[in-house]
């Protein structure tokens, strides 16, 4: 099992994690999981890496009416690589809406399994509040049932983060970061993206949520 606890400790106010870290009122949040760990999910450390369980980010962000949840992983990809589906991953994004943080009140389970058509594919997302059963549907495509919509398939991965400048800055002790440089500029993500009405999880949409999110493998590592 690959655990990724982003610590997005989110009050329903507009923010999302877009940084390796940033900052809610009175929280560190963390964010950016791509190659991580490298023994395991880093082609540059390892010669099968397991790229479909390979969680990149988790953003959670809200408007008036609905509450939003991306997860991304498989990443960053060069844009002639196809998506990461796998259907022996199980991916989870858990939500905390009621103390202690650490306590899930709700499992949003999700997988990918053979479409409706030879060589296309599929997804089921399960326990989303409100929602009786499953979401099933077809990627690329979005899916709706019961006032909630899904998203699934490749997209520009939305990280923005400076690589170079990174080790430059380890190497010299001092900061090289250049806000120019985006060494995940031009590379894909495979995206799940769900949009769930924000008073469906409690004190009328104004629930403070803390959110991670989890990918396991059947069968456990080779």
């Amino acid at each position: 099992m690959k655990f990724k606890h982003h610590s997005l400790i989110l009050p329903l106010t507009a923010a999302c994690a877009l940084a390796a870290i940033m900052f809610v009122p009175g929280q560190r949040v963390l964010s950016a999981d791509h190659l991580d760990p490298p023994g395991r999910a880093d082609p540059a450390f390892t010669v099968t890496p397991d790229i479909p369980a390979d969680i990149a980010d988790i953003y959670a962000f809200h408007d008036a009416d609905n509450f939003y949840l991306i997860y991304t992983f498989g990443g960053p990809a060069a844009t002639t690589r196809p998506a990461a589906y796998d259907r022996d991953v199980l991916y989870t994004i858990n939500i905390s809406s009621a103390a202690p943080a650490a306590t899930v009140e709700t499992a949003i389970n999700f997988r990918f399994g053979p479409g409706a058509n030879p060589g296309e594919w599929g997804i089921s997302v399960e326990g989303v509040p409100g929602v009786q059963g499953a979401i099933v549907g077809p990627v690329e495509r979005t899916i709706s049932k019961d006032g909630v919509r899904v998203f699934a398939g490749l997209r520009d991965d939305p990280f923005f983060f400076d690589s170079q400048g990174l080790k430059e800055s380890r190497n010299t002790g001092t900061i090289q970061f250049n806000r120019n440089r985006n060494f995940f500029g031009g590379k894909n993500i495979t995206t799940v993206a769900i949009e769930i009405p924000r008073s469906r999880f409690g004190n009328g949409g104004n629930a403070k949520l803390d959110v991670w999110a989890v990918s396991a493998r059947f069968g456990g590592l080779l």
